[in-house]
């Protein structure tokens, strides 16, 4: 994917494939977002702690890395403000997608860069031939859910809740007749 300027959010916010040299402005943007909406719900040494930390970074390389996925980065002004995860969902129909990661840096929230992301995943989506994306959100995360609920996703009454209650699935149907 080339960068790709989005202009309902203006001529200098473009979104485009990541690259390994993306990593650490990816991992420290995902522990800013994170600590925004975690922070008071988990305890703080645990969004601290070094080895999860290193956790996540593993995660991220691995998710730029993947053959099978897909990691994009928003970019204002050449600064990485956004970032989402996406690939094929394990074991299931192969027009099924699962959206894994979509974060923006809390500084630009309500500046248009969650919506360019959201809107460059589901051209990737439909231009792949996927009928339905899925995904998960964190229950208290209002923001996230009004977000998603903006942009069309709705309960996905196929998926459980996670045993502990912490997370909420979200469908987006692609395709008519899809579910």
């Amino acid at each position: 994917m080339t960068a790709v300027p989005h202009a309902a959010s203006g001529p200098d916010l473009t979104v485009r494939a990541a690259v390994p040299g993306d990593l650490e402005a990816i991992v420290a943007l995902h522990g800013r977002a994170r600590a925004s909406y975690y922070r008071g719900r988990l305890p703080d040494a645990l969004l601290d702690d070094p080895a999860e930390q290193a956790r996540w970074r593993e995660a991220w390389a691995t998710a730029v890395e993947r053959p099978d996925g897909t990691v994009l980065c928003a970019e204002r002004s050449g600064t990485t403000v956004g970032v989402a995860s996406f690939r094929s969902e394990e074991g299931a129909r192969p027009d099924a997608v699962v959206l894994h990661q979509l974060h923006v840096d809390p500084a630009h929230w309500r500046s248009g860069v969650g919506t360019a992301l959201h809107d460059a995943c589901v051209t990737a989506w439909r231009t792949a031939g996927h009928a339905t994306a899925r995904l998960q959100v964190y229950w208290h995360n209002r923001r996230a859910r009004d977000f998603y609920a903006r942009h069309g996703w709705l309960p996905d009454d196929t998926r459980r809740p996670a045993p502990d209650a912490t997370h909420l699935g979200l469908l987006l149907t692609l395709a008519p007749g899809a579910r």
